[in-house]
């Protein structure tokens, strides 16, 4: 086989040189590269905005602009925004955190892609999260999440912000109160008129027949406790967390002494600080709990009837009890009676095919309310029952202008 020594010390075979076409030394190619046009900016930011966190971390290193320029304010929530609201990204870029409620058998976060829960009707995979202060000996689980950060409990003493998707967290001051309460409560929400996140904690203390609950608020911008003044007392028996929706972080709650009657929702605005109560719709007898959850960016409550169905409700003006609304009953199946016994979780995601997300247990349902079909997707790590929570993968991190912290790869 000849060579072509015209390529000096880097040698290929010599090929046949078909009629009629040009042959390209090293230096021509070299030429031609140097005189393809380049992008112009305004589109190459379009196409990062576009692209997938994991994928802009790496690119931060391509050069002293790209790193200027994804880490700006300003790209951070207009990516934000687009992961949000485009209907092609939506499956794309938002996951599920799993973590498991019946702790005594493990206590691991995993996650998994909306995407394949929406388009699986089997197992699906999961895969492990490594979250701050990764502990197997401590139960963990979470507060809620909001534009992509997640408020995590682990054990019964220590909060922590944290973005997945980023590895970024911060570790919250000691909420603890003075005291030693019987039980307590977390909510997590976005104050979007102060750019503040905020924690409330409320704090169940119970001295014979008389009760009394303590709240606290977290700023992050100020980043300390501070105790709130509210008086909760008889009305104690609260959700684990609050359901963050527009604004507004809400509990359903009632006396502890009878859980099946005076079911209550109360509110906190995050941005004036102030508790409402909010009047309900007028539901059929017979239920038993209530659970809330969010439609798009309304509240909605589940109304869960012992072993027969859920109505569910969705209020479309705060406030206004005339704005409820019986979006539609899911029917439990005959023959899977035993394992609706408790009820069904709020709505976890309504897709544009207007199917809706949900779950028992271990197993993820997707409900169709134009036919009543329900098909059902597992997880195949977790054997026991399972909480949910869905967030979008973000670059947001505001805790890292005043004190950047990370994990440990």
């Amino acid at each position: 086989m000849e060579y072509d020594e015209d390529e000096g010390s880097h040698q290929h075979p010599k090929q046949n040189k078909p009629p009629n076409k040009s042959h390209f030394s090293s230096t021509s190619i070299q030429e031609s590269i140097l005189i393809i046009p380049t992008l112009p900016e305004e589109l190459i930011i379009e196409i990062l905005l576009r692209l997938p966190v994991k994928s802009l971390l790496k690119f931060r290193s391509v050069s002293k602009s790209w790193l200027a320029l994804i880490s700006t304010p300003e790209f951070i929530n207009t990516h934000l925004s687009i992961s949000a609201n485009s209907q092609r990204l939506v499956l794309t870029h938002h996951k599920f955190v799993l973590t498991p409620s019946v702790h005594k058998y493990q206590y691991n976060i995993e996650s998994c892609s909306l995407s394949s829960l929406l388009n699986n009707d089997s197992v699906i995979e999961s895969f492990d999260l490594d979250y701050p202060m990764n502990n197997p000996l401590k139960n963990v689980w979470v507060v809620g999440s909001v534009n992509g950060l997640i408020c995590l409990a682990i054990g019964f003493t220590d909060l922590f912000l944290w973005n997945p998707s980023t590895r970024k967290f911060k570790k919250l001051p000691d909420s603890r109160p003075t005291g030693r309460p019987a039980c307590f409560k977390y909510g997590f929400g976005y104050d979007e008129y102060h750019d503040d996140y905020k924690v409330i904690g409320m704090f169940c203390y119970i001295h014979g027949r008389s009760r009394h609950v303590e709240v606290k608020l977290y700023s992050l911008k100020s980043d300390n406790w501070r105790t709130h003044d509210e008086d909760f007392s008889g009305e104690i028996q609260f959700a684990r967390t609050g359901k963050f929706v527009n604004g507004r972080i809400y509990w359903a709650n009632n006396d502890c002494r009878d859980l099946h009657k005076d079911w209550k929702i109360i509110s906190i605005d995050l941005a004036d600080e102030k508790w409402g109560k909010v009047e309900q719709p007028c539901y059929d007898e017979g239920y038993n709990f209530l659970l809330l959850g969010a439609l798009g960016s309304d509240l909605s409550v589940f109304c869960n009837y012992p072993r027969t169905h859920t109505d569910v409700w969705v209020m479309k003006q705060y406030g206004v009890k005339e704005s409820w609304t019986k979006m539609y009953t899911i029917r439990y199946p005959s023959d899977l009676e035993n394992l609706f016994s408790s009820g069904i979780s709020p709505t976890l995601f309504m897709s544009n095919k207007g199917e809706i997300l949900l779950m028992r247990r271990s197993t993820f349902m997707r409900y169709n309310p134009k036919d009543e079909s329900i098909r059902y997707t597992k997880v195949a790590k977790f054997r026991f029952c399972i909480e949910a929570d869905i967030y979008i993968e973000s670059l947001v991190c505001p805790f890292l202008q005043d004190e950047p912290r990370t994990q440990q790869d």
